[in-house]
């Protein structure tokens, strides 16, 4: 059976790196809630991080680029050095295919392993962290003292879209 896209990759990775992926962001939430608490409301922290997390490449990107450059190499040596580089580029489209049906591909637990999300779990973080700003009316105590409790509802309510 095909998985579906958005959980195909955590499907395919342990679930201590899951964790691990998982609490990272947790705690980026959290400390942002406590700086914000800190800080009386400033929200510099929570804006910056945000502009960080549009910038943070997801797997799909990750691993496309390693698929991408991969079989430029091999297609160039392959052209010019020994044409059996050419099974390179077959090799690395095989598991891009691979991946895309499956959600798994011989990369990508090297590329977990090292942290890189998916689109999704990054969307997680950045919409608690939006809920954390006071984008959104439904969490609990005020947008403009943070405090954990706000954080850790930014969370749920984060996961919960």
């Amino acid at each position: 059976m095909i998985p579906g896209t958005a959980a195909r990759v955590p499907d395919h990775t342990a679930d201590s790196i899951n964790a691990s992926i998982r609490a990272a962001s947790d705690a980026r939430v959290l400390d942002a809630a406590r700086r914000l608490e800190e800080m009386n409301g400033r929200l510099d922290d929570i804006d910056r991080r945000l502009a960080d997390l549009e910038k943070e490449w997801d797997i799909e990107r990750t691993l496309e680029t390693n698929a991408a450059t991969l079989a430029l190499t091999g297609t160039i040596l392959g052209a010019f050095v020994d044409r059996r580089f050419l099974a390179l580029p077959a090799l690395v489209m095989a598991f891009l295919l691979q991946h895309a049906i499956q959600g798994w591909c011989p990369p990508l637990p090297i590329f977990r392993r090292r942290g890189v999300r998916t689109q999704r779990e990054i969307t997680e973080e950045r919409m608690a962290l939006k809920a954390l700003r006071g984008d959104f009316d439904n969490l609990p105590g005020d947008p403009a003292t943070g405090g954990e409790a706000r954080g850790r509802a930014a969370i749920v309510a984060a996961r919960q879209r």
